[in-house]
């Protein structure tokens, strides 16, 4: 008997706008993402943030603080993984003068600086586990005290909080508290990556063009460009994709495989990979165009090093000849 408010609710989900912030979308997933932001972004509640590198999260946090009615208080953003671990607690709370060597002169912390408005603990799975209980305090009693004072300062602050970790699984493994966990994670969202969200691709593509100077239009990219976009899996997610689009306009004659990130060595086994995914998410002639350049680097370097560099045996065993090999050399640079 639920089958159908359910069917009805993902359909709502889905016709929602494609804006939210700064981001924007296609895609069904983010779309239910954007449906569930809107709804808890007028409230109180901190929110951890969970995705990928790369996916936005940061982004994320700043619709929501935009959404809220904390919108026209402070927004301090604080980067757990940033900070040296014996300066987290002072950059958190502050410190004064002389409370510790080099402490020079009183410090305001960034829980004090966000009074009223809200705070973003980006990557909070990289905090210390000596100031999880700290912070805990803080969430909980709304106060606490600069390091090297005596006096109590009360804090209204809203909590956001981002990783890249599994805070269960890191609860799990005894590397973060259970108790913070629960205290941060009233709401919980996760950001998808880029590979499951290819329609977003052409959109984001041209948002980042539109961003170049002079500002440019996806149209206006060499043919099968786009193509060999929406074929790779953007490990990196929407920040590799924003330096790939950057590196193209730098460099328009590079091959797509310079333009993306090497998360691994070429071997014959990913090669094969690569080639399987261009080849069942694009038609046959696109895919064989998109793919050929990549390919025939990635074939004649494996070619080579399987023969020792001897350009005839590499001839005599592609069945080409040897002019050919040397006219790809120079090609690919492998010369």
């Amino acid at each position: 008997m639920l089958v159908a408010p359910l069917n009805e609710m993902r359909r709502c989900e889905e016709n929602v706008s494609s804006h939210f912030g700064s981001m924007v979308t296609r895609s069904p997933c983010m779309r239910r993402l954007f449906a569930e932001l809107i709804r808890i972004s007028p409230s109180d509640a901190s929110v951890v943030i969970e995705g990928e590198t790369g996916t936005g999260k940061e982004l994320v946090a700043d619709a929501i603080h935009r959404a809220s009615c904390r919108a026209d208080r402070p927004y301090v953003v604080f980067d757990c993984s940033a900070v040296a671990p014996s300066l987290v607690e002072s950059e958190l709370f502050g410190h004064e003068r002389g409370a510790f060597t080099g402490a020079l002169s009183r410090r305001i912390g960034v829980f004090e600086q966000a009074n009223g408005g809200t705070i973003f603990l980006d990557e909070i799975g990289e905090l210390p586990k000596d100031l999880q209980p700290k912070l805990l305090r803080v969430l909980e009693k709304r106060e606490f005290r600069r390091i090297g004072s005596n006096t109590t300062i009360t804090t209204d602050v809203r909590v956001l909080a981002a990783t890249h970790r599994n805070l269960m699984s890191e609860v799990n493994r005894g590397n973060f508290r259970e108790d913070l966990f629960f205290r941060i994670s009233t709401t919980h969202v996760h950001v998808p990556p880029l590979r499951e969200r290819p329609d977003d691709i052409p959109l984001l593509m041209d948002h980042f063009l539109g961003k170049a100077s002079p500002p440019r239009r996806l149209d206006e990219l060499p043919e099968h460009t786009l193509a060999m976009f929406r074929a790779h899996l953007w490990p990196g997610n929407v920040r590799e994709l924003r330096n790939a689009v950057q590196r193209l306009l730098l460099t328009p004659e590079r091959p797509f495989s310079k333009l993306v990130q090497n998360e691994a060595p070429i071997t014959a086994a990913n090669e094969s990979s690569d080639v399987g995914v261009l080849a069942t998410s694009l038609p046959l002639r696109a895919a064989r165009r998109a793919a050929s350049e990549e390919f025939e680097r990635k074939y004649l370097g494996n070619l080579l090093a399987s023969v020792g560099g001897n350009i005839r045996r590499a001839a005599a065993k592609a069945d080409v000849s040897r002019q050919m090999i040397q006219k790809l050399m120079r090609k690919h640079s492998l010369n």
